[in-house]
């Protein structure tokens, strides 16, 4: 996509097709079975869900939270799609669920989100960062970076490249898809210094046809084994 313009407009135009698409593949199912084998979950965490569209994603790590007796702390999620937003919060105020705040904000002008929406110990961002231009990527990247807390970790869902999802993704939902080596190295330019890549458990090993996942730490290898040597 050469503009966030054009995401907005495609996803208020396919916001349904969207939904049917990703109910289709259990992509929902798919997130919150990794997370609920995640170790990077935790009580009264702070959450941010970057692009959270219409709450696929924040949801997901919420059910895996309570499917883990995980109390659920501060959850909060924006995204630049106004039609999509609506759709969250209605589903919010159908199902009476409580502590989630979202707002409608751009990755790449971070500045306009709230103040206290900082320090989080997780952010995800699910199938957003495709539809920022390469050539910003690291500056989005770089901005959620900033928005961690000096142990938290941001785990991205995001496309990989291959000939189907060029056919499926890039062509119909105009999205760009990358490579590991490709994702790796935008990662370490935006200031990561410890990055892995997770997979979909059974019964959803399917979706890592479609992308991958990819968990990026502000705590390096070597400053966790530093951690675990200090004296107790």
């Amino acid at each position: 996509m050469e503009s966030n313009s054009k995401a907005v407009e495609l996803y208020t135009l396919r916001s349904r097709s969207y939904l049917r698409f990703i109910n289709a593949v259990a992509y929902p199912q798919g997130i919150s079975a990794y997370f609920q084998q995640s170790p990077h979950l935790e009580e009264d965490m702070r959450v941010l869900d970057a692009g959270c569209g219409t709450g696929i994603a924040t949801l997901a790590v919420r059910k895996a939270m309570l499917a883990r007796g995980i109390q659920p702390g501060n959850i909060n999620g924006f995204d630049i799609t106004p039609k999509m937003l609506a759709t969250f919060r209605s589903n919010l105020r159908k199902q009476a669920i409580g502590g989630i705040e979202v707002v409608q904000a751009d990755v790449l002008e971070l500045g306009t989100l709230p103040d206290s929406w900082r320090s989080y110990d997780l952010i995800i961002s699910a199938a957003m960062m495709e539809y920022i231009s390469p050539e910003r990527l690291v500056e989005a990247l770089s901005g959620l970076r900033s928005l961690l807390g000096d142990t938290g970790t941001l785990v991205l869902f995001i496309t990989r490249r291959n000939w189907l999802t060029r056919l499926l993704i890039g062509k119909w939902w105009h999205a760009n898809c990358y490579r590991h080596s490709e994702l790796e190295a935008y990662l370490h330019r935006a200031g990561f210094p410890r990055i892995t890549f997770g997979s979909f458990p059974f019964p959803y090993k399917h979706l890592s046809v479609w992308g991958y996942i990819v968990e990026a730490s502000q705590v390096s290898t070597c400053s966790l084994a530093d951690e675990r040597a200090l004296p107790v």
